[in-house]
This record gives structure tokens, sequence and C-alpha cells, in this order.
């Protein structure tokens, strides 16, 4: 079984409802969340005029190898009404892969570990939070959150 973290973000519509609807079809196409962090809501990044989003990261272990795992979240997206029509646009979801194990992959449509991670506090917060000794596989640093400020060791 291999350990995946996966980011949630919504910033259209009712965000709380694809989130949990992101999280179901999860749970029913890929693996059983093991692990949520708290909802976060963040400004949106990229694109700042657009409406805030709501982020989460979850934890769960499957069997799917990397390519299973991106082409069901995708299926996930587009079964939730996710359009790609801009870079940085507005979605009624997004499911990116963070990590993947420890594994690093570096193939044309699929980058593991996420390579915006380490600069996005709305990823690193939720994902400091579910798993603070959780090592970047690439920058060889630890991840925790200590009396609410981000942190990489």
């Amino acid at each position: 079984m291999h350990e995946v973290f996966l980011l949630l973000g919504s910033n259209l519509g009712d965000r709380q409802l694809f989130m949990k609807q992101a999280i179901d079809q999860i749970e029913s196409v890929i693996a059983p969340v093991l692990k949520k962090s708290s909802v976060y809501e963040t400004q949106s990044w990229g694109k700042t005029d657009a409406p805030d989003y709501l982020n989460q990261v979850i934890l769960l272990k499957t069997a799917f190898n990397p390519n299973e795992v991106l082409e069901k979240v995708l299926n996930i997206e587009n079964r939730l009404g996710r359009r790609r029509e801009e870079k940085w646009g507005s979605r009624t979801i997004d499911i990116d892969i963070l990590l993947y194990d420890q594994q690093i992959i570096n193939d044309p449509g699929l980058i593991i570990p996420h390579p915006e991670l380490q600069k996005r506090r709305f990823t690193l917060e939720p994902l400091a939070e579910i798993a603070a000794d959780t090592m970047h596989p690439v920058l060889k640093k630890i991840f925790y959150n200590l009396n609410s400020n981000l942190l990489m060791n």
C-alpha cells in the first residue's frame, strides 16, 4: 500500500459541498481517507482577484500507482464540474497529488512531489497539521507546525 497525500481546493459554488463530494468519491474509487486536516480558507493564489478557496489535505493508503491515482482524481474533478479554461482559474474542485510515498516523479503530466508544495502556505499548513514528521523527498526537510507558525526544518 502506498501513502498518498492529496490537496483539495474549491472556490466556486457550494465549496463545502464540493469538498465533501470529492472526499466521498475519493473513498469510493481510490481508498478510504485515513486523515483529514482542518479546512482552511485562503485567498486565491496566482490570480488574486478570484474568490477565496477552501483547502484541505487528506491522507490515503492505496494500491493504485501514481498514474492511476492521477487518472482517478482527474475523473473526479470532471464529474464535479471542473473546467480548465485558464491557468489559476476558479474551480468547483481541484485535487492535487502532493506526495506519493517518498517517490520523486518527473514525467510529462505528473510531477511528484507537487512542484509548488513548498511555496504555498495553503498547502504546507494543512499538510503539516496531519503529517508533521513527513519529509519532503526532494528538499529532505520535515514539515511541522509550531504555535501556528509554519516552518520547514
